[in-house]
C-alpha cells in the first residue's frame, strides 16, 4: 500500500508496522533497486521482524540473567606448545616463484 509523506514521496506500508519503516527510502539510500513486489515482500517481512520484537520485548524478564548465548559456552583452548616447524626450503621449493627465501608474487598496486 502507498501512502504520501510530508514532501510528497511516496511511502510504503504493507501493514502497520510497531515503527514506520519507509522502504522505499531505505532502498534508495542503499542504492538498492527494488521492484513493486519486492517492496512488498521487504515491507511484510520486516513487520514480522518487529512485531516479534515488540513480542519479546514484552516478555517477563525480571530476574533473568542477561546472556549472550543461549546455552553455556566453554573455551576449548588448548596449551601453546611449541612443535616441530618445516624448513623454508621444503615449502619455497614448491613456490612457482620466491626472491631471497620469500614468496615472489605478481605486483598488484602502482
Amino acid at each position: 500500500m502507498l501512502q504520501g509523506d510530508r514532501q510528497g514521496h511516496a511511502v510504503r506500508y504493507h501493514r502497520v508496522m510497531p515503527v514506520e519503516i519507509d522502504i522505499v527510502k531505505v532502498a534508495q539510500l542503499a542504492r538498492i533497486a527494488l521492484s513493486d513486489d519486492e517492496l512488498d515482500m521487504y515491507s511484510s517481512q520486516l513487520a514480522d521482524i518487529l512485531e516479534h520484537a515488540e513480542r519479546v520485548q514484552a516478555l517477563p524478564t525480571e530476574g533473568v540473567e542477561p546472556t549472550s548465548h543461549p546455552l553455556p559456552m566453554v573455551n576449548a583452548f588448548r596449551p601453546d606448545e611449541v612443535g616441530e616447524c618445516l624448513e623454508p626450503e621444503s615449502f619455497l621449493s614448491e613456490a612457482p616463484d620466491t626472491h631471497d627465501g620469500r614468496f615472489r608474487v605478481p605486483r598488484i598496486l602502482g
